[in-house]
């Protein structure tokens, strides 16, 4: 009689599952929705004979008849790369370089993010959008016709977006609709800009480039006297785009429900959350940095910074690189006080709600750590401008310069002090209570993962060399561990 808690160990194995696969998508439609022509004629013009095909989770099913038909019309061997490192959105050149692919081909939503190790070629999906539907929603939440607006969509319907300006332009005049950018010499677009990589990237006046996306102003104006619409289904895209251009009003068109309306999210509660973790940040003593890329270009460069940072701040960061993200994975940790992850600026905005540390963005680490770095209206998402050269860049301040001051925690009301591993005294030990010079009424405790470790009931193995006696190994159990051979069956 089989346990009511358990199942025979033999069913399990040769249990039979009915699998519905989902319908591929016709061979007649292939070529129009994954460009497979174009992407044959980039593959041959340059030659190459190793390709990847990255490919997110919800276009796998037609991934197999798209390598098929990619190695029917050309000479190169397709790999299918079905799992990112990552996130699916930014391209994944690790995988790639495991099968030593010569280019790649990225399939579906992008970020659009900058990578500059190989050759690599963007194919959105071509989703439908109703263009009366799309333009009548933009008309009841536009009644002004003088209104300033600027047009920002979903890379997946790149495709549609020509005709929507040309419905409404002529009541518009003052609409502006962005284009997709892509950087680097080495991307290939068909019908964008493109970029060089050692062009500039400034956003200007008149000029504002950012997140893939390229749109010009009017003279004397700013980007604070536009409104935004958004052609696209809410999400990372959006997010990031309304926490950055957060002085603008947002308004989006879902194509999936062809409905539009006034984005209500209040983005003043969103910024509060987010300071409250920088207030985090700044009591935080052990900070991990969580490497969430290895595509994005300066990625290293921005490793390289924070660690400065936080080193100057009198904190103490560890590097992690474990791949996606989950509670699990980070709960590992106890002895790190906030992570910080590095990622594209869509993936940069984690929801860290359900975690057991909080997780902030390079730009909240620096408002915590850097003194010269202020918070205000201004969120920057993208790294690459907190480095020297870019936009939002603000140089540490000189060492000599910063003075010991105190300030008071907003989260627990105590007194913290700055630089404390800078001024802590060469003989101090791990987890040991100093007392900073010129500061008789401050204590600091240099916590550090060494101090906690030292202070866990369990350690982990420990090695015990020499008392450990030395025997011949023996033979172990056989079978699976619901049911071990030698174990018998239930009587």
């Amino acid at each position: 009689m089989a346990d009511a808690f358990s199942s025979s160990s033999e069913t399990v194995i040769q249990r039979l599952v009915d699998v519905t696969v989902k319908t591929n998508t016709p061979l007649e439609k292939l070529d129009e929705l994954y460009q497979i022509k174009k992407t044959c004629d980039f593959i041959s013009e340059r030659q190459f004979e190793k390709v990847a095909l990255q490919f997110p989770d919800e276009l796998l099913v037609d991934s197999v008849a798209v390598a098929v038909e990619i190695e029917r019309h050309s000479n190169a061997k397709p790999f299918i790369l079905g799992d990112t490192s990552y996130g699916s959105c930014c391209v994944d050149e690790v995988a790639a370089e495991h099968v030593g692919a010569d280019c790649i081909v990225h399939y579906g939503s992008a970020c659009l993010s900058p990578s500059k190790r190989l050759p690599l070629m963007y194919v959105f999906e071509r989703r439908p959008v109703d263009l009366e539907k799309c333009a009548s929603s933009f008309r009841e939440l536009y009644p002004d016709t003088q209104s300033h607006i600027i047009l920002l969509y979903d890379v997946n319907y790149v495709h549609a977006i020509n005709d929507l300006h040309t419905l409404l332009s002529p009541e518009y005049p003052n609409l502006v609709t962005s284009e997709l950018v892509v950087e680097g010499e080495q991307c290939y677009s068909q019908g964008w800009i493109k970029r060089r990589h050692n062009d500039t990237c400034v956003s200007e006046r008149e000029l504002i480039c950012q997140f893939g996306r390229q749109f010009s102003l009017k003279s004397g104006s700013s980007i604070t006297d536009y409104g935004m619409f958004y052609v696209g289904q809410e999400g990372a895209t959006l997010r990031n785009f309304m926490m950055t251009w957060n002085r603008c009003s947002f308004c989006s068109f879902d194509p999936k429900t062809m409905t539009g309306r006034t984005e209500s999210v209040s983005i003043n509660r969103t910024l509060m959350k987010r300071y409250y973790a920088i207030e985090r940040a700044k009591d935080a003593n052990v900070v991990g940095i969580l490497v969430g890329t290895l595509g994005v270009a300066d990625y290293l460069a921005i490793i390289q910074q924070l660690k400065e940072t936080i080193h100057r701040a009198g904190k103490k960061s560890y590097m992690f690189a474990m791949g996606k993200l989950n509670v699990p994975k980070l709960a590992n940790f106890l002895e790190i006080d906030i992570f910080v992850l590095i990622a594209c600026p869509e993936n940069s905005l984690l929801d860290s709600s359900e975690f057991y540390k909080p997780v902030v963005t390079p730009f909240e680490m620096e408002v915590a750590c850097n003194k010269k770095r202020e918070w205000s209206e201004e969120y920057v998402t993208d790294f690459r401008h907190l480095l020297p050269g870019g936009q939002s860049h603000v140089p540490l301040a000189d060492p000599q310069e910063e003075d010991e001051e105190t300030d008071m925690s907003l989260i627990t009301g105590a007194l913290r002090s700055h630089n404390l591993l800078l001024s802590e005294p060469a003989e101090s030990s791990c987890g040991s209570s100093v007392v900073l010079r010129n500061q008789t009424l401050t204590v600091a405790n240099t916590n550090s993962a060494a101090s906690f470790l030292a202070e866990r009931s369990w350690r982990g193995l420990e090695q015990k060399l020499g008392e450990t006696p030395v025997v011949k190994a023996g033979k172990g159990r056989k079978g699976i561990a619901i049911a071990y051979e030698e174990e018998g069956t239930p009587s």
